[in-house]
């Protein structure tokens, strides 16, 4: 009976989530009785609502977020000055520590069922940052589309940041622990970066690539077909 109770709490609530004060409180209320951490993930599946846990800091007035959306305590989502959209699609999950911010007309998008693991920082200023549907970012690997000028004369910090256009995660791409993606990159859909990279060049679809810089080592194997 309390299990049947807890389910009917839970549902409820979610059932007023979102990003208002009040759907805030929502989320706060049906999270009582649940497991810390991941262990909230079924929250996000309740109803179409997302679920923003009451630890995550959300700051940006032009944040998109899609059903059943999962982000976690102590996440930030930040908007700086200038900053652009931040979109979120459907099933994505953004965990832990996790740093999403825009700034200086950078947007950020974020497509269906991708994962954001813990202490992953995704800082879109100037250009933009688009991850696909279907990705697995492992925890503590940075995004930046954008860069310090670095001409002499004048304090690094004192300069102007610039872009080459932004950087690109193709769909169902995986990142290693602590990968770096760097302005202008361009990631194919399929890819894999090796753990500790630092991705300076365009990788293509399906490739594996390792290093500092990355370089591609291999291609993926074709599944094998059923005969």
């Amino acid at each position: 009976m309390k299990e049947k109770l807890r389910k009917r709490w839970e549902r409820f609530w979610m059932g007023f989530a979102g990003l208002s004060k009040s759907g805030r409180l929502a989320t706060r209320l049906a999270s009582i009785w649940t497991p810390p951490h991941t262990g909230r993930y079924y929250l996000a599946r309740l109803t179409p609502r997302p679920y923003l846990d009451p630890q995550a800091v959300i700051h940006h007035a032009a944040l998109s977020i899609a059903p059943h959306v999962f982000v976690a305590d102590r996440a930030t989502i930040y908007q700086a000055k200038g900053g652009a959209g931040i979109t979120i699609g459907e099933n994505s999950h953004v965990l832990r520590d996790c740093i999403l911010e825009t700034g200086q007309g950078g947007s950020l998008r974020i497509g269906s069922d991708t994962f954001l693991h813990p202490r992953c920082q995704v800082m879109a200023y100037k250009g933009d940052i688009i991850i696909g549907d279907h990705v697995a970012i492992a925890p503590n690997c940075a995004l930046y589309s954008y860069n310090h000028t670095i001409a002499r004369g004048e304090l690094i910090k004192r300069q102007p940041l610039n872009t080459v256009g932004g950087l690109t995660i193709g769909d169902g791409a995986w990142l290693g622990v602590g990968v770096i993606v760097l302005d202008g990159v361009n990631i194919g859909a399929g890819a894999v970066i090796g753990a500790g990279s630092v991705v300076t060049t365009d990788i293509p679809s399906n490739a594996i690539a390792v290093g500092n810089p990355a370089r591609v080592i291999s291609t993926r194997a074709e599944p094998d077909m059923p005969s």
